[in-house]
């Protein structure tokens, strides 16, 4: 009976290529991996042909799914291939780390019932990854490049183990190699990785009781030493005594690459998945096992070939340059099959001169950055993403324990061609079509259920209601959203009506049950919106408060214009409208008086928001009482000047005022009597977001270029900065054309009228004359 440690480094190509290799010349009894055993029952799903890697565990509580731990799983990963070998040669295959159920039962003892969400998976220090929550007290990898004369601990362990090209020893070699850094350095105060490690050392005397010979072992390189030399039983037994207990429930999620790496803040995550999936495609690993190639029944038959070298290392350099040359020539960059031939000589030369046997990633970029991208370093940021952290999101099978939400979904996806993917896309709805329709009703429910898959994009193109444009990017931690959504219902419609009342029950304000109406109403749920209606009019008839009033507006207004389009029925919706804008009216004139600048500034937004609504419903009884106020507003003294020159520039826009009143106000406004800042504000209320206003009436040029030049020294600096910000509101060219204007004077031709007032200029009229001849045929 013999138990065989093999160290390992998580998500390594080469700890996976030696581990295969070991296994094979092994050919164990039983496989016992550092994992969870709460979900040992998923094990046999990965032999699925449904199952694609990168995938992960997530185990999580039933009551509360924000306390969850992944364990992510890559093709390349050292217990991926060890649970590939175990169920494809009918092997026994075991977790043997301590369960969650008393993890995530201790953690919650120590937060006294309040996790902090994410905890992350196979974060606690082990080789490869020392990351926030690892709770080793230095990193051993460091301690070892440093002795050995690397610059960090990846490079080292990248250099020794992945890409190693013979692994006779290897495991142990890291076995010596770890107990040496474990005796040097202090023990860790963490007292989960004690118990962590005294359960492993159960499972494999429990192993070793069930009459299993050859036991293989496979752990994070860490705990190797803890595992190789086992004390009695009972000091194990005292110290996994009294453990508390959970519920816990596992399933597999798809992952991705970019979460895979460290900057997603994963423990465990390497810098470069995306490079270590070429590296085991390349070589590395299918050279190896033959993947594809029969090359295993080959290795039955003919064992000189596990000490064969891979391939040739210009085979893996110049298959990674051909990706990088693909990549830049989709984004329209130069790199021709020279670029080529050239990026992979150098990073040759410089593993040479580095001692090394064949270019590793560092060599490879900084040939391509000097090859490729001529020094540049913006394309490098391209190759990062794309191609060293990559893309790639993987699949579960169908049986897949999943929730009822999750199930729902996943069916929509299908029936509305919008398939999970890790890179981003963008979709462009026709909501006339009714499978476009369908897709906008989805991605709404889902944001309303806080599962963020689609984000809608304001955009400038098109102009019709019917567009709606949504940038919709898949992330694996949706899994956790949908499991916590699901306390709201089985399907996803049933989920957001039930979630949306729910909502409407926590708030009595109104402008937050608007907001919440218009998103039901673009989700398309019919029974939360009586049930908000019901709660609207409530609260529209106890509020008092103008400025809700005014807030409350605009969502209404969305709801009542896109209603024909979304085929949503708008009449319960306005006479809710009808009753706020007469409310607004009433109380808005009294709202507007004696405001300091603060609160000025207030209202400006809410006025235009309101004038912008008015507008946009078309309603003739609105727009008639709408300017009325305005005009009281206007009339009173006692208003701030920003609302006063606004509410005097949308009369004169909406034409109920004519050019030379609006003057005539502009001067009472500007007069002396008045104070310089209230008059600035006035203007700046007046002219903001358009100068052509000025640029086009000579009137009220003039009545405000008299105002400024009749300003003291005193009162024009104080007015200055109200003045600048009014003009740096106006677009370049117009106040290009204003500087022109002043130049030349008040009364110099700039704006190409001839000298008698005449609005035909001859000359210009003369050279155009043939082309007008020309179209019409003359």
């Amino acid at each position: 009976m013999t138990t065989h440690i093999f160290g390992i480094r998580h998500h390594g190509p080469g700890s996976a290529r030696s581990l295969r290799k070991a296994l094979e010349k092994l050919q164990p009894d039983t496989i016992l991996i550092e994992g969870p055993p709460d979900a040992e029952s998923l094990l046999p799903l990965v032999a699925s042909s449904q199952m694609q890697p990168p995938v992960a565990l997530l185990i999580y509580l039933p009551d509360n799914p924000k306390e969850s731990v992944y364990y992510p799983f890559a093709v390349f990963s050292p217990e991926w291939q060890a649970i590939q070998f175990g169920l494809s040669n009918n092997i026994p295959v075991r977790f043997m780390d301590l369960p969650l159920m008393h993890r995530m039962a201790i953690a919650e003892e120590e937060t006294g019932g309040q996790g902090d969400g994410e905890t992350g998976g196979q974060e606690d220090g082990e080789m490869g990854g020392q990351g926030e929550e690892s709770k080793i007290p230095q990193d051993p990898l460091g301690l070892l490049a440093e002795a050995a004369g690397y610059s960090d601990g990846e490079r080292w362990w990248e250099h020794m183990v992945e890409t190693r090209k013979d692994s006779v020893d290897l495991f142990t070699a890291i076995l010596e190699a770890m107990t040496a850094v474990r005796e040097e350095m202090p023990a860790s105060e963490n007292p989960i990785e004690a118990k962590r490690e005294a359960y492993m050392r159960k499972t494999i005397r429990a192993a070793e009781k069930e009459g299993f010979q050859r036991i293989a072992v496979v752990c994070g390189a860490w705990h190797a030493p803890a595992l190789s030399q086992v004390p009695v039983a009972k000091e194990d037994t005292a110290l996994l005594k009294g453990l508390p207990k959970t519920k816990v429930q596992a399933t597999w999620i798809p992952w991705t690459y970019g979460r895979l790496s460290y900057s997603s803040g994963y423990g465990a995550g390497i810098e470069s998945p995306g490079w270590y999936h070429h590296l085991w495609n390349s070589g590395i690993g299918n050279w190896a096992l033959g993947i594809g190639h029969g090359a295993l029944k080959r290795q039955e038959d003919n064992e000189e070939i596990a000490t064969h070298s891979p391939p040739s290392p210009p085979s893996i350099s110049i298959t990674w340059m051909t990706r990088v040359a693909r990549l830049l020539r989709e984004q329209d960059l130069d790199a021709s099959s020279a670029h080529v031939i050239e990026a992979v000589r150098l990073a040759e030369s410089l593993a040479a001169l580095r001692n090394r046997s064949l270019p590793g990633l560092p060599e490879l970029n900084e040939a391509t950055q000097t090859v490729m991208c001529f020094g540049s370093d913006l394309p490098m940021q391209l190759i990062f993403d794309k191609l060293i952290v990559g893309e790639t999101l993987g699949k579960v099978p169908d049986e897949t324990p999943m929730v009822p939400l999750q199930q729902d979904l996943q069916r929509q996806q299908k029936r509305l061609r919008m398939p999970a993917d890790a890179t981003e896309k963008m979709y462009d709805l026709d909501l006339r079509k009714e499978n476009d329709l369908a897709r906008s009703h989805l991605l709404h429910r889902l944001n309303l259920l806080d599962i963020p898959w689609g984000q809608f994009q304001q955009t400038q193109g098109k102009k019709g209601t019917f567009h709606e444009f949504w940038l919709v990017q898949w992330h694996p931690e949706f899994a956790v959203n949908l499991i916590e959504a699901g306390v709201w219902g089985n399907t996803i419609l049933d989920a957001a009506n039930v979630k949306a009342c729910s909502a409407a029950d926590t708030t009595d304000e109104l402008p937050m049950l608007t907001n919440l109406l218009d998103k039901v109403i673009l989700s398309d749920l019919p029974d939360a919106v009586i049930y908000l209606m019901s709660r609207l009019q409530n609260a529209a008839a106890l509020t008092s408060d103008v400025t809700h009033l005014m807030n409350a507006l605009p969502p209404l207004a969305n709801v009542m214009r896109y209603g024909n389009v979304r085929q949503t029925d708008t009449e319960m919706i306005s006479h809710v409208v009808d009753g706020l804008v007469a409310r607004i009216c009433i109380s808005l004139p009294g709202a507007c008086a004696s405001l300091d600048d603060d609160a000025a500034a207030a209202m400006y937004e809410n006025l235009m928001k309101v004038n912008n609504t008015v507008t946009l419903l078309q309603n003739e009884e609105h727009i008639t009482s709408w300017r009325l106020v305005l005009s009281q507003i206007a009339d009173n003294s006692n208003v701030h000047g920003l609302i006063s020159g606004r509410c005097c520039r949308l009369l004169l826009d909406a034409e109920v005022l004519d050019a030379t009143e609006a003057a005539r106000r502009m001067g009472l406004a500007l007069s002396i009597a008045n104070e310089p800042s209230q008059a600035a504000a006035w203007v700046e209320g007046f002219l903001k977001g358009s100068g052509l206003l000025l640029l086009h009436d000579d009137k009220l040029w003039q009545v405000l270029d008299n105002w400024v030049s009749t300003l003291s020294e005193e009162f024009f600096v104080a007015s200055l900065p109200l003045l600048r910000r009014t003009f740096s509101t106006f677009s370049e060219p117009e106040r290009r054309q204003m500087g022109e204007r002043v130049k030349n004077g008040v009364d110099g031709n700039t704006s190409g009228f001839t000298d008698d007032g005449s609005d035909i200029n001859q000359e210009n009229a003369v050279l155009v004359l043939p082309i007008l001849k020309q179209l019409l045929g003359v």
